[in-house]
């Protein structure tokens, strides 16, 4: 299908809309990385609510993503297209979950998780290829963003005993 077919396909049936995180998976080029930057203002704007409220909102996310991704990835007839890109914008979020609202922070953080997102360490890239469907397409980006977490909690512990 081309580029122009699937603008088209996703733009016509609104299941895609979310999965294709409102259009930034339609990027042409590294839809993943487009789909993260969505995750940064939900943060930066909910953070404040407190860490309950940010995790419900996460999970929430999370739940109506296995979802919305799975049923996308079956319309389109591929276990997880490229533009799928909630997946990311859930592990944004989570990747951001425990440190405050900072414009350096937000680097360091979107790069990691675009890092461990692409590289997929073990166990991620195991469960990437052993679980289909919503949950496989959402869980590794979970994963991903476990390990960015904790090592941006390792940048926030260096920045600030500088």
């Amino acid at each position: 299908m081309t580029h122009r077919e699937l603008v088209q396909k996703v733009l016509r049936d609104p299941v895609h809309w979310p999965a294709f995180g409102f259009g930034l998976g339609l990027a042409p080029k590294a839809p993943g990385t487009f789909g993260s930057l969505l995750g940064l203002p939900i943060w930066w704007f909910t953070w404040s609510y407190g860490l309950s409220v940010y995790l419900v909102l996460a999970l929430v996310l999370f739940v109506v993503g296995i979802w919305f991704c799975g049923e996308s990835a079956k319309r389109l007839g591929v276990h997880d297209h490229g533009g799928i890109v909630w997946d990311e914008v859930v592990g944004m979020m989570l990747t951001m979950t425990f440190v405050e609202p900072s414009l350096i922070l937000a680097v360091f953080g979107f790069g990691l998780f675009r890092l461990m997102d692409i590289a997929k360490p073990w166990p991620i890239r195991d469960v990437d290829h052993r679980l289909h469907g919503g949950l496989g397409i959402m869980l590794d980006d979970v994963l991903a963003a476990v390990y960015a977490a904790l090592a941006l909690s390792g940048v926030q512990y260096l920045l600030l005993n500088i």
